[in-house]
């Protein structure tokens, strides 16, 4: 029986879903800790199948302000990356990469959106090569195109473009710690159900 829809997704999928986001995950703390000049530690990542609406709770409600990046996933794995940030996460990339405070989003200048951008564009390759070194996938990523609004408004934009995929969602919540500061950065993931199914074969895992 093959994955036809993200619901088809069982315990062992999800487990393989959880071990890529864990690699994943640890990667992108790495490479944060290194382009940020601090130690950036994670939590075990939170990982689910959640619709729409139910990311838009997870972060406070769909009129909560934040930014979102998303990339678009090309080769033998195809669908979409997108990074939602609060603002917690984006005042400590800005203070560290350029020595700026954040108390509202309207502040961000084009230098800003410059650095977020290059911080979401690392964070997606530790995920993407963790996927393509364990699968041995070849998968393409693009640059992230950036806004800052109410999640609500953010994620109208996958579920028009990406409604043909699924209307559910693979949901990441990972937790930075560094020095005294806690952050949570919020990735969602939607790769096709083909390319789901080529992850699970490549790993050896029935689908």
């Amino acid at each position: 029986m093959g994955i036809k829809d993200y619901s088809d997704l069982n315990d062992i999928h999800m487990d393989v879903l959880r071990e890529l986001g864990n690699i994943g995950s640890g990667n992108a703390a790495t490479s944060l800790s290194s382009m940020l000049a601090k130690t950036v530690d994670i939590s075990v990542p939170k990982i689910s199948v959640l619709d729409y609406g139910q990311v838009a709770e997870q972060l406070g409600g769909p009129e909560m302000m934040c930014v979102g990046l998303m990339l678009s996933l090309s080769g033998d794995v195809e669908g979409m990356l997108m990074f939602l940030l609060q603002k917690d996460f984006t005042h400590l990339v800005l203070n560290a990469l350029l020595g700026e405070s954040l108390q509202d989003f309207s502040e961000i200048n084009e230098m800003g959106l410059s650095a977020i951008k290059e911080i979401a564009n690392i964070m997606a390759a530790s995920y993407v090569n963790a996927i393509s070194s364990m699968t041995g996938l070849a998968i393409n990523i693009t640059v992230p195109d950036i806004c800052i609004d109410m999640v609500g408004a953010i994620l109208s934009v996958p579920a028009i473009h990406y409604a043909n995929i699924s209307d559910q969602i693979i949901y990441i919540e990972d937790e930075f710690h560094s020095m005294e500061e806690n952050l949570t950065s919020h990735i969602l993931m939607i790769p096709d159900v083909n390319s789901l199914g080529k992850i699970m074969t490549n790993l050896g895992i029935e689908i």
